[in-house]
């Protein structure tokens, strides 16, 4: 069974919107993979200094054949850091796997299609 990991924003961490609400279009996004016989997981991050022990610990913690960076974090201006380190921890930690991007939180499954 090919393997995705969704790395997304934290939406608990976003200032002004219903994070407990976005979280869970996450989660029926993440439920969708099952649907298509992929196993896949999701790993959220925040801008602090926790993001990289997280993804790494993700990224290790088997063999991903496709690694979905959400647009949240490539969408926007001010986390642009937090984007390159997301692809070279991908490139480090997870070579062999595929990076696709998705559009939103509604889309990853055929993101991650794409590359499997």
């Amino acid at each position: 069974m090919p393997s995705a990991l969704v790395v997304g924003y934290d939406p608990q961490a976003i200032p002004g919107i219903d994070g407990a609400a976005l979280r869970a279009s996450l989660d029926a996004e993440l439920a969708r993979f099952a649907e298509h016989g992929i196993d896949a997981a999701m790993t959220l991050v925040v801008l602090d200094g926790s993001a990289e022990a997280t993804l790494v610990a993700a990224l290790t913690r088997q063999p991903w054949d496709v690694v979905v960076v959400g647009g949240g974090i490539r969408k926007t201006e001010q986390l642009l850091p937090l984007f390159e380190q997301i692809v070279n921890l991908i490139h480090r930690h997870a070579p062999e796997a595929a990076v696709a991007f998705n559009t939103g939180g509604g889309d990853s499954v055929e993101a991650a299609r794409r590359w499997l």
